[in-house]
């Protein structure tokens, strides 16, 4: 694919807990300080309670007052996720990702994707799901890994093993990202990431920080169930450290000796309450975030009357249970940064501008270009550029159960007109018997045989064949054959292009574009290419379906035809002339043939980026193309591939298609006046949907 600038960036872990709201903070803030108009959005997320909303999306979005709705920043829930995985609806799961991911790209400058939490069912095998999002997004990816637990060659391995996952499926790092470690073992790990990645990673380390790490009032009230006594307005200050009050008041004073302790006391010791009130105003000592009240005690009506008179900035909390039980519940509670909460944003915000390589990083960020699409991503490409300029498709087998079930999604999704061949009534019959809810209002459906237009095609047919002996007669014969009607509806301009052949023969489907379509100014021959969608890339593969024996002026032509084809799909064109040997080598007549085709490619159109003859692994392997052809730039990164005869072409494809589940969209009709394109009988909805598709943007360049 055409290399593109990067608008977005991955940020993805490998366990919860690993802090990554200092990364997706942190980043925002940054890069709004490079782009003016910066998004957020999360694939999969937590389930969350009717009436309320995530809470990641909320605060980025408050936070930042980004212009996004919450709906519009996330794909999918967890249970939702689940459900689609275990009905084995992946592709239907990558596909509304990619679109709703889309659809906040359009919007802004820059995208920051966040991955998922690994938290509840499903986790398992999170981490491979993570990758297929970021391959099928085509963005680079940051990994973040916590070193909580871990020892150094624990945590190394794993961010490496991360890494190495991310780029076998063709994803880019940019980054990787200790966080969480000891202050002291910064520098050591860094030097020690930095001994295990390649030096365009950018390797980081961020220390572990208690204001982080520790729960807000807020959240100790909402997990203990407590209830606030004093300071309603102050519940999101930042619980530091716990200090226990049973003491008697002078020595716990000697206790409270770190900024945002908080006290931790039983309801009824009015002395501990009062003097930590005191000791928060007092410049002697550091200050209080808040006081827990525990027992289910709260101090007498005198008490109260008098700490409403010291102070209302401390908030004051009651709850049920022991003061140790209720210790222990605090500190087990999962603090989250929420959109109040300032403090922890502000700190989450200097920690990454601190100890992160921003510079670097933003140079990376920005400098980043895509270099391949994966199939998903085409495909949605495809329906893109389709639906920005309808066009006007005929479909000449109606009665087709296929058919009638692709026209449904084409309808669906606004991707043509369309135009139906066949009785109305049988069709409409069909279509309830299928109990397929396909608005008739919403399709042409034309007779032929009673069409207005009959009459005119005919007459026409037979000006265009006299002088091959074709009568009025004939024609009118002619004219009841549905390729022949569909043919002449686009040569008349009443359709921009027609797909056929789910219940006929290429010969059929391909004959009447010959006859009066015919192939345009500047090509000697009609071809096809077939799109081959694989695992991690789309490949041209050219010719599949039409030329059996093509001699070398006809196989410079399919090579020329196959490269304009690609660049109107987006495609860079590096075409590979493939034989049985590569280069020099190899001697004989085909081989000569493919050198011959090669060098009339070169002499018409040197812009052309081509390599022949080449064999099929130096073509897309870089270790083989460099032994092979050193000084190629097309070995071991071809994407057209041009085979010497239909034989070897249609075998090849087809064998890809079966062995690799690859999907295969075509035969791609070239070098018609107007486009034409052919089915395989035993072609799937998918298939129709794709070439009408793929017509449609055919038929926008004519």
């Amino acid at each position: 694919m055409r290399k593109a600038a990067n608008k977005a960036v991955y940020i993805a872990t490998t366990e919860p807990n690993s802090g990554k709201s200092i990364l997706s903070l942190g980043l925002m803030q940054l890069l709004l300080g490079k782009a003016s108009k910066v998004g957020y959005f999360r694939p999969i997320i937590d389930d969350f309670k009717e009436g309320k909303i995530d809470n990641h999306i909320n605060t980025v979005i408050r936070y930042f007052n980004l212009d996004l709705k919450f709906e519009d920043a996330f794909a999918y829930t967890r249970s939702q996720f689940i459900r689609l995985k275990n009905d084995n609806k992946d592709d239907e799961v990558i596909a509304k990702i990619i679109d709703k991911y889309k659809a906040v790209e359009e919007r802004f400058d820059f995208v920051l994707v966040e991955g998922t939490s690994f938290t509840g069912e499903g986790s398992i095998g999170e981490f491979d799901i993570n990758v297929l999002i970021a391959k099928n997004l085509g963005v680079p990816a940051i990994v973040l890994e916590s070193g909580v637990g871990k020892t150094l060659n624990e945590l190394v391995g794993n961010l490496r093993m991360a890494y190495d996952t991310f780029s076998d499926k063709g994803v880019e790092v940019l980054s990787v990202i200790a966080n969480k470690v000891e202050q002291d073992n910064i520098t050591l790990v860094t030097d020690e990431l930095t001994k295990h990645f390649p030096a365009n990673v950018i390797v980081n380390a961020i220390p572990v920080n208690p204001v982080l790490a520790n729960p807000s009032i807020k959240e100790i009230v909402k997990v203990l169930d407590a209830k606030v006594l004093f300071g309603h307005d102050f519940i999101n200050n930042q619980a530091g450290y716990f200090s226990v009050g049973a003491m008697q008041l002078p020595n716990y004073l000697n206790h409270l000796n770190k900024n945002d302790s908080l006290v931790i006391t039983p309801g009824d010791r009015a002395d501990l309450i009062l003097g930590a009130l005191q000791a928060n105003v007092s410049d002697n000592y550091p200050s209080v975030s808040g006081i827990v009240l525990t027992g289910g005690l709260v101090p007498a009506e005198s008490i109260n009357k008098l700490i409403k008179g010291l102070s209302d900035v401390v908030p004051i909390i009651a709850v049920n249970g022991g003061t140790f039980a209720v210790v222990n519940a605090i500190g087990a509670i999962k603090s989250q940064i929420y959109a109040e909460n300032t403090q922890k944003i502000d700190t989450s915000i200097k920690d990454f501008e601190k100890y992160v390589k921003v510079d670097e990083l933003i140079e990376r960020l920005i400098t980043f270009e895509t270099k391949a699409v994966t199939p998903r991503m085409f495909q949605y490409n495809l329906l893109k550029k389709a639906k920005s300029k309808k066009k006007h498709i005929v479909l000449p087998e109606g009665l087709d159960e296929r058919v009638l079930r692709a026209t449904k999604q084409l309808i669906d999704v606004d991707a043509a007109e369309l135009t139906l061949l066949g009785d109305k009534k049988k069709i409409a019959e069909k279509i309830t018997a299928l109990d397929l809810e396909l608005d008739l209002d919403k399709i042409n459906i034309i007779n032929p045989v009673a069409s207005e237009y009959f009459e005119d095609y005919a007459n026409t047919l037979f000006e265009l064949r006299k002088h091959k002996n074709v009568n009025l007669v004939m024609a009118k014969d002619l004219m009841e054959d549905v390729s022949y009607f569909g043919s002449m509806m686009v040569y008349k301009g009443d359709a921009d292009g027609m797909v056929s052949g789910a219940i006929h023969t290429t010969q059929h489907t391909i004959r009447p574009a010959l006859q009066f379509i015919k192939t345009k100014p500047d090509a000697s021959i009609v071809s096809s290419v077939f799109f081959m969608c694989l695992e991690d890339r789309v490949s041209v593969y050219g010719d599949c379906a039409i030329n059996p024996n093509p001699n070398a002026e006809e196989l410079a032509e399919i090579a020329i035809s196959s490269a304009a084809t690609s660049v109107a799909f987006d495609i860079d064109p590096k075409i590979a002339m493939l034989s049985y040997s590569s280069g020099s080598s190899g001697v004989g007549e085909d081989v000569e043939r493919v050198r011959e085709a090669t060098q009339i490619v070169k002499s018409k159109r040197p812009d052309l980026k081509v390599e022949g003859p080449i064999q099929y692994d130096a073509a897309v392997d870089m270790n083989v193309g460099k032994l092979k052809l050193p000084e190629s730039e097309v070995a071991g990164q071809a994407n057209v591939f041009i085979f010497p005869d239909l034989n070897t072409g249609n075998n090849t494809y087809k064998a890809v298609q079966r062995e690799t589940k690859a999907l295969a969209i075509g035969p791609i009709i070239q070098g018609l006046n107007k486009p034409v394109n052919d089915l395989s009988r035993g072609c799937t909805i998918e298939d129709i949907f794709n070439t009408v598709v793929v017509t449609a943007i055919q038929a926008q360049d004519i």
